[in-house]
């Protein structure tokens, strides 16, 4: 969640402030941890070469896995290279792992960056992506709640607005991976959906997000993790985050 109206989300400082919210705020890192853990795990079950984060942002990866090369299209002090996902100064298939986390509803021509993709990573490589689902509870918490669009009426892969960060559309991963797979399937014949898993129904929201003050101390993160899975049946519908997995053949 957000409420920014006031602040420069495309300036550099305002991403390094976001990151040290996360770090503030123990759920919420516990949170992040998990899904950095999910790609670490995964990771290991890749071909050799390299891991890649893109729009790393604020964010910790390499304190879970230091070999991460982590990128953004910001010049930031954690980020090793400074690069368009639309445009990466990559050879090809030279990647084996690529990990993004509430990136893609920004990239601007997501045409460009699954071209790139399915360019630079290897036979067997993957994109792990956590991304917002597009659920009846979601839907609700991001229209009404959040800075950034949702519009999952759109009929192109792309974000209006020239802002990293400012401008996006929450909705474009299920706009590729739900309403359109079969059109991604026929553009990028190499890059397969493996897996798409609605999920996190209420963690994130309980810690405030990067702009209100939590409302969970960092102990209970276990806990409510379990109370979470119990209605794990139900995520199809009050859903907020989905768990995208790509594979390339």
């Amino acid at each position: 969640m957000s409420n920014q109206s006031n602040i420069d989300l495309n300036a550099p400082e305002t991403t390094v402030a976001h990151g040290k919210i996360i770090l503030r705020k123990p759920f919420l890192k516990k949170l992040y941890i998990e899904w950095y853990e999910q790609f670490n795990a995964l990771a290991k079950t890749l071909p050799e070469g390299k891991l890649l984060e893109i729009g790393s942002g604020g964010g910790f990866i390499k304190e879970i896995n230091p070999q991460i090369i982590t990128t953004d299209i910001l010049e930031l002090p954690n980020v090793d290279q400074v690069m368009s996902a639309e445009e990466m100064s990559l050879e090809d298939n030279s990647v084996s792992g690529i990990f993004m986390i509430n990136v893609l509803h920004h990239i601007k021509n997501s045409d460009a960056f699954f071209s790139e993709a399915q360019r630079v990573l290897k036979p067997g490589g993957k994109l792990f992506m956590v991304e917002p689902a597009n659920t009846v509870w979601s839907r609700l918490i991001y229209k009404i709640f959040h800075h950034e669009g949702f519009d999952p009426t759109v009929k192109e892969w792309k974000v209006q607005g020239s802002g990293p960060l400012s401008d996006a559309n929450g909705a474009i991963p299920w706009i590729i991976f739900k309403r359109d797979l079969s059109t991604f399937q026929k553009k990028y014949p190499n890059l397969v959906l493996e897996k798409r898993k609605d999920h996190t129904p209420m963690r994130y929201t309980l810690t405030g997000g990067l702009s209100f003050p939590s409302v969970v101390p960092g102990w209970s993160f276990k806990f409510i993790t379990f109370l979470e899975n119990i209605f794990s049946f139900l995520f199809r519908y009050v859903g907020m985050f989905q768990t995208i997995v790509v594979k390339k053949i």
